[in-house]
């Protein structure tokens, strides 16, 4: 048994390692033939690797409960191709299929960590891909999202005011709001409002006095967060606007007066709030206070460490050692039994999708879809950034989840819903480029029939 989870862990290993490199070789093929073949390959893997991680603990913990949890995950993921692909024929394949990877990792790392809320993990993805089937469909053939760019913007702040002062405390910071007997994080789902909002605002126009009037209700967003001590979360918000501001405007000055003022808000931030002192404390120098600010890094620093590059293999190591490893510093986890290379490879998933996110934004005519879809790529990105971040010891821990792996039902559920919104503005940009094609195509034509 000994050898053949060793075994399990090298095989890992060179499964995401040659899906990662499908992964951006689908990017440069031309011939659809190419393409399928690749994404035949990719969705192999996924399945591989999904099974085999499922099995290794298996072996370990001989739990029944976990063959049933691999089967209905396993099921999940046949249905969500089957469906996604059946109903759309110009989604993004790989798009799905890196959704469906980090899933599928995800999964994996919870079964190992906490069974109960690998399932519950499962069970709020299943209901999210459920409700969020339609979306594609909607975001590509409604004309009018554009209208409403005040309404998004005020309802997120409404929604961030309603948890400010009914919300419950986690972890120090009141983002979290209890209704009958469910509780979720409602400003996951404000960011989608939210880039919504600036995009339909700068789609009118990017005059000076709009710009003002943008950046007062941007900012007033940024400092509710910043009341209900969700610093992560206001620091995604802050640097998503600037980004998209300077998008907009392709004025420099802005880019680089938001940079200057974000700067002085964290030093500001540092200086009037503790737990933000703390954290920086910890991020100096983690083992001088290995016994109470910095045990969190100083055990994601040793797992990290623990697994080198090729990992202690599932459940072998001590990831639960680590503070919150389930959402904020799951990539410790990751990186301590599946190795510095599977956690690469991770990374580099995150980076195609990013690449993904950009190629959209840069295919759309419309001004306020290319925004769209920009203010999402940097949104998603800088969240990843900041996890990774945060754990590896590059920057401050901000305590912000990995997107689709980390534990969190608002989190996954914003995430599904963000990526389906993405596939939509996708379809609509193939459908561009086709009517573009089709007149282009029709004037050649009559050019030649004139001759």
């Amino acid at each position: 048994m000994n050898l053949a989870i060793e075994l399990t862990k090298y095989l890992m290993i060179l499964l995401v390692g040659v899906y990662t490199y499908y992964s951006f070789q689908v990017l440069r093929y031309k011939s659809k033939g190419q393409q399928d073949r690749a994404y035949r390959m990719m969705t192999g893997i996924i399945f591989i690797l999904h099974f085999i991680g499922h099995f290794t603990l298996y072996l370990q913990v001989q739990n029944d409960k976990l063959l049933l949890l691999y089967a209905g995950e396993a099921i999940l993921f046949i249905l969500i191709l089957s469906l996604y692909q059946g109903f759309y024929k110009r989604l993004s394949k790989l798009l799905l299929r890196n959704m469906l990877m980090l899933l599928a990792v995800g999964f994996i790392v919870l079964a190992r960590l906490s069974f109960d809320k690998a399932v519950k993990q499962a069970g709020v993805v299943t209901i999210a891909f459920a409700i969020c089937l339609i979306v594609p469909e909607v975001v590509n053939k409604i004309s009018w999202l554009n209208k409403f760019g005040w309404v998004y913007g005020v309802a997120g702040i409404i929604l961030l005011l309603i948890v400010l002062f009914a919300g419950t405390t986690n972890y120090g910071a009141t983002n979290w709001l209890s209704i009958w007997k469910f509780t979720f994080q409602p400003s996951e789902f404000v960011k989608l409002f939210y880039v919504f909002s600036i995009a339909a605002m700068f789609h009118e126009g990017t005059d000076f006095r709009r710009i003002c009037a943008i950046t007062v209700m941007a900012g007033a967003t940024v400092i509710i967060l910043v009341l209900q001590k969700d610093l992560g979360g206001a620091l995604i918000f802050f640097v998503t606007y600037v980004f998209m501001l300077y998008i907009a405007t392709q004025n420099s000055i802005y880019l680089f007066a938001g940079l200057l003022s974000g700067s002085g808000a964290a030093y500001i931030a540092y200086k009037l709030f503790n737990h933000v002192r703390v954290r920086v404390m910890a991020w100096q120098n983690p083992l001088g206070y290995i016994d109470h600010e910095g045990y969190q890094m100083s055990q994601s620093l040793f797992a990290i460490g623990t697994g080198g590059w090729i990992g202690m293999g599932l459940n072998r190591g001590l990831p639960t050692d680590i503070p919150v490893v389930d959402s904020d510093f799951i990539f410790s986890a990751i990186s301590e039994e599946l190795g510095g290379l599977f956690a690469i490879c991770v990374v580099l998933i995150y980076i195609n999708i990013f690449i993904v996110f950009t190629n959209i934004s840069l295919r759309q005519e419309d001004t306020f879809y290319r925004l769209l879809a920009m203010g999402f790529s940097v949104m998603f990105t800088f969240q990843v950034f900041l996890s990774i971040g945060g754990v590896i010891k590059f920057i401050p821990s901000t305590g912000v989840t990995l997107p689709l792996i980390s534990y969190g039902g608002s989190s996954a559920f914003a995430t599904v819903l963000l990526f389906m919104i993405m596939q939509g503005i996708y379809m609509r940009g193939r459908a561009g480029r086709r009517k573009t094609d089709t007149s282009e195509t029709a004037a050649g034509l009559k050019q030649q029939e004139g001759r």
